[in-house]
């Protein structure tokens, strides 16, 4: 393991992350039902936690002296989630987001073992500490099913 492979997984979390922040943006403007303010209050708090995780992420390939991807077609390339371009019922939109989101956790455990044994200590904090918060979306995502 060295630091260019911790760089290149940091980028695909980069990615999926941008991409989950958008589905759960998308997913806000379009949710409709009952339970529409609930719903679209949910999402909005979700968007806007992953909207600020992107620049720290970003930072973070920076402080590991990689280069941030910044564009909508290297996303695609990187992230490991299907993008949403239809508007589904509320119950998919939440078990859409609780499957993405368990890729991302999946993701940032990988990242974290590997920031780990090249001793990026100040990686692992900030990987520990998405874990930590992804883990709590996945329990609250799983809540609405």
């Amino acid at each position: 393991m060295d630091k260019d492979q911790l760089v290149s997984q940091m980028k695909v979390i980069l990615a999926t992350s941008f991409s989950l922040y958008l589905k759960a943006h998308n997913y806000h403007w379009n949710v409709m039902g009952p339970n529409f303010g609930q719903y679209h209050d949910f999402f909005g708090d979700l968007y806007e936690e992953l909207h600020g995780s992107i620049d720290t992420t970003a930072e973070e390939i920076r402080n590991l002296g990689g280069f941030a991807p910044g564009s909508l077609a290297r996303y695609l390339e990187l992230s490991r989630i299907e993008d949403e371009s239809m508007v589904p019922e509320p119950f998919t939109m939440f078990r859409r987001l609780a499957s993405d989101n368990d890729t991302l956790i999946d993701l940032l455990y990988l990242a974290r073992k590997t920031a780990d044994e090249i001793d990026a200590f100040g990686t692992v904090n900030y990987l520990e500490d998405r874990i930590s918060t992804h883990e709590k979306h996945a329990w609250m995502l799983k809540s609405f099913e």
